[in-house]
């Protein structure tokens, strides 16, 4: 074992320590008669490299080495392999190989049938252990590898007692990372350098120390530059509501901090949701950003496409999930009026003029789907072979390739180039579909997404890790509170705080003393703004207490830190424009046939009707939604047009027949139509009953769902259109118009109150001109059927088309349509957004 030289930097600001650390280094190194250009110098990460070789550049002469250990290892020698089975370090080959090794093992394979969120469960706590312990072995020489582990051997409980089952999947995951502990890195302590000097900042770097100590007759360096530290200068502490005032303090410093040159300028990721926010509102503002902290590659768009992928290929797949899938499938948005035409048809259109387009898309859409439902189980390897053939088949594999997460994509899921360790691991368990599905959906989760950098950005999100030794303008840390600086991850589950002390693995108390000493190292920035959240929801959260403890050591070093200030953004006064009320016009456009709905729009509030019938803008019906009043409306439509249509012999067998036979035809779910049809139970007597009378009465069903159009010379060139639910024939010939209804009884008595503000059964007639009778009937209340008539419904029809003739030449003359804003249609009008009611001049008539 070499003996490691010491040295102490004072604590300094990070624009000072590494010309410090470049003279020691210096001075030692010529004080030892060491060439320089033969010395290696380890710093701990990678973004260390840069301000690390420019002041050794800047001190002139020759450079050492400087190099982190994984650089400087991928440099002297190839990848390490492996054996097949062991672990790597990689948390999704990892969990294929843990998975392939319990499911050797009776006791996990009887767990699994069981339970298989259990049995993941076991792999997770597998892995995870095994993983901790084999990064402690790296972390030693290979010669002091078998000592530890046989030290771990003797520490690990008994498997006996109540906790007998985690401390024999210990024990599998000690022996399981023995025998993969091997890694690049190895070549590190065969390399014979001139010198190794290592850097210490923000706590010991364990790998490169055991370099250093391992050196044998090698002169090592050990240069601490943690040092106790006073803040440079006194940092902003900032308090905030929640989060989405701290976002906007935040991204207000970072932005102050641009303007006034302080570039460039670190946003540490503490609390990774308030920092993608942070990032969001700054993006508005179009400030480029180095991402270094990424995202989970689930959460990208081409992720997205891949899983809507695997939803639609399920066999229980609804037209949702299909429809998402097209969406995005090139063929697809190649004709997008085929798609348009097979969307509107799921939605309950008519069949278009593309309806040839559309089933020929359809038809390409399942063919290409065929192949995931041709067996019902696989290999991983090769539902990830079909997988990469049917994206390559359209041309999405090489659309991932170009695009950066979908490139990472490619990469997690081993689709391009997997390796025989991979394919070896994959090909040894089998999956269905929808257990593919969530494997690769979890190995989206698991994976980061790193965006690529951005050239010229002076922003950088980071962790608070690799905050430290940078030569930041100013440093911007929200969320500075007790939950995310200051709690720390605990060690595994298996493992435990206690074991994990005893055998030297990372442990809860090892995190929070580099935690601390990261914090520490951001005082000696130029500026630093800490911002928090007084909550997180219904959570009060505190300060942190990292920062009151440095708070404490500055006071008592005579320099208090100043106290935490409300934040409050910046106002400026702006100049109210509110929006006057819309009337556009329409003399051109106006629809040729009008229907019901459109005519009441059009006497409610003109400018409705311009929305619905001039620009035909609607809501889409949802392709999935449970069944809602209205579709129980539908059913019973339906339903009592079939029973008056066939209609002869047992009326109550007819009836209920008639139900069933729809429910099939309309493909309803039974199960949730089952609270309506128990209410159709309880009607259809009652309505048997009403029918019984009618006949008694001399009434007969003459026809239902009737088309009818009109096109009365007042009106031209416009003309009425409608379906007629039914129409009876009564005593002397009278021809009278039923309109089916399932709402309110009493809103059916206040329209027929006053028959000239009653539009609907005043349009229905004016479309049947021989009917001088119409009625409501109400199907859904206690009583039901309740008729409710329209009285001198002929006089209301004429009234009806005469005033719409008038109305008509008004706006084909260029008359407005104005938004009224009026009344209770107003409240629930669905182009309220559109005629912007809610910001007009006036307020509005009923503000």
């Amino acid at each position: 074992m070499a003996a490691i030289e010491n040295l102490r930097l004072p604590a300094l600001t990070p624009a000072d320590v590494w010309p410090a650390f470049a003279r020691q280094v210096a001075g030692w190194l010529a004080s030892n008669r060491i060439v320089v250009r033969d010395a290696v110098v380890l710093v701990p990460f990678a973004a260390l490299l840069v301000p690390a070789r420019s002041a050794f550049a800047a001190a002139g002469g020759w450079l050492p080495r400087i190099e982190t250990p994984l650089t400087l290892a991928a440099s002297l020698a190839p990848p390490v392999t492996p054996s097949a089975e062991a672990p790597v370090g990689d948390p999704v080959l990892d969990r294929l190989r843990a998975s392939v090794l319990l499911r050797r093992q009776p006791w996990a394979l009887e767990r699994e049938r069981q339970d298989r969120r259990a049995f993941a469960h076991l792999v997770d706590g597998l892995v995870d252990a095994a993983q901790a312990l084999r990064q402690a072995a790296l972390a030693r020489a290979p010669s002091a590898r078998a000592a530890f582990f046989d030290a771990a051997r003797e520490r690990l409980p008994a498997p006996g007692g109540p906790a007998a089952f985690e401390a024999l999947l210990l024990r599998v995951a000690l022996e399981w990372a023995a025998e993969g502990a091997v890694a690049v890195t190895d070549v590190l302590f065969e390399h014979c350098p001139a010198a190794w000097i290592a850097l210490r900042i923000g706590g010991s770097d364990e790998l490169a120390e055991a370099v250093l100590a391992a050196a044998n007759e090698t002169p090592a360096l050990l240069v601490d530059a943690d040092g106790e530290r006073a803040a440079a200068v006194a940092p902003q502490r900032w308090r905030c509501d929640d989060l989405e005032q701290a976002a906007q303090a935040a991204a207000a410093q970072v932005l102050q901090a641009l303007a006034a040159g302080r570039t460039p300028v670190a946003l540490v990721a503490l609390d990774r949701q308030l920092a993608r926010r942070v990032r969001a509102l700054l993006d508005r503002q179009a400030v480029p950003l180095i991402d270094e902290t990424g995202w989970a590659l689930s959460t990208t768009h081409a992720a997205a496409r891949l899983m809507a992928l695997l939803q639609a290929a399920a066999s229980d797949a609804g037209p949702d999930a299909r429809l998402d899938w097209l969406k995005s499938w090139p063929p697809a948005q190649q004709r997008a009026g085929a798609l348009q035409a097979l969307e509107a048809r799921w939605r309950g259109a008519r069949r278009s003029a593309d309806a040839e387009a559309a089933d020929a898309l359809w038809a390409a859409a399942q063919a290409h789907l065929q192949p995931f439902a041709a067996r019902r189980e696989r290999q991983l390897s090769g539902w990830l072979a079909l997988l990469r053939e049917r994206l390559a088949t359209d041309g999405s594999l090489d659309a991932l390739r170009v695009d950066a997460a979908g490139a990472q994509l490619l990469q997690a899921l081993r689709l391009d180039a997997p390796g025989a360790g991979w394919q070896a691991a994959a090909g040894q368990f089998s999956l269905d579909l929808a257990g593919f599905a969530a494997w690769v959906e979890a190995t989206l989760e698991a994976s980061q997404f790193l965006p690529p950098p951005v050239p010229g950005a002076q922003v950088v999100l980071t962790p608070l890790a690799r905050a430290i030794g940078r030569p930041f303008g100013q440093i911007v840390a929200p969320g500075a509170d007790h939950r995310h600086l200051g709690a720390i991850e605990p060690a595994p589950a298996l493992i435990g705080e206690a074991l994990a002390d005893a055998l030297g693995l990372d442990s809860a108390a090892r995190r929070r003393s580099r935690q601390r000493l990261a914090f520490a190292q951001l005082l000696g920035a130029p500026a630093l703004a800490l911002i928090r959240c007084r909550r997180d929801g219904d959570e009060p959260l505190a300060p942190s207490p990292e920062v009151e403890a440095q708070a404490l050591a500055s006071a008592t070093r005579g320099m208090p830190w100043p106290e935490e200030r409300e934040w409050q953004p910046e106002r400026r006064r702006v100049t109210v424009q509110p929006m006057p009320r819309p009337a556009p016009a329409a003399a051109d456009d106006l629809p040729l046939r009008l229907s019901a709905s459109s005519v009441e729009a059009l006497r409610d509030c003109p400018y409705r009707f311009f929305a619905r019938a001039v620009l035909r803008l609607s809501e889409a019906d949802e392709l999935e939604a449970g069944l809602e009043k209205r579709d129980y409306g539908t059913w019973l439509h339906a339903v009592l047009h079939r029973f008056h249509r066939d209609r002869g012999g047992d009326d109550a067998a007819a009836l209920a027949a008639a139900a069933d036979a729809v429910t099939i035809e309309q493909q309803l779910d039974a199960a949730e139509l089952l609270p309506y049809r128990a209410s159709f139970e309880s009607f259809a007597p009652a309505y048997l009953e009403w029918l019984a009378g009618r006949d008694a009465a001399g009434w007969r069903w003459e026809a239902g769902e009737t088309d009818r159009g009109v096109a009365p010379p007042a009106l031209a060139p416009q003309q009425l259109a409608g379906r007629l639910d039914r129409l009876d024939r009564g005593p002397a010939g009278v021809l009278q118009v039923i309109d089916y209804k399932t709402g309110s009884l009493q809103s059916l008595k206040a329209r027929v109150a006053d028959p000239l503000e009653d539009t609907q059964l005043a349009f229905y007639a004016a479309l049947e001109p021989a009917a001088t009778s119409a009625i409501y009937l109400a199907l859904d209340d206690p009583k039901a059927p309740v008729a409710v008539e329209h009285e001198g419904v002929g006089a209301s029809a004429a009234a009806l088309v005469d005033g719409l003739a008038g109305e008509l030449a008004r706006l084909r003359a260029g008359a407005g349509l104005p938004a009224l804003g009026e009344g209770r249609v107003c409240e629930t009008c669905e182009a309220r957004g559109l005629c912007r009611r809610d910001d007009w001049a006036d307020g509005g008539a009923d503000a």
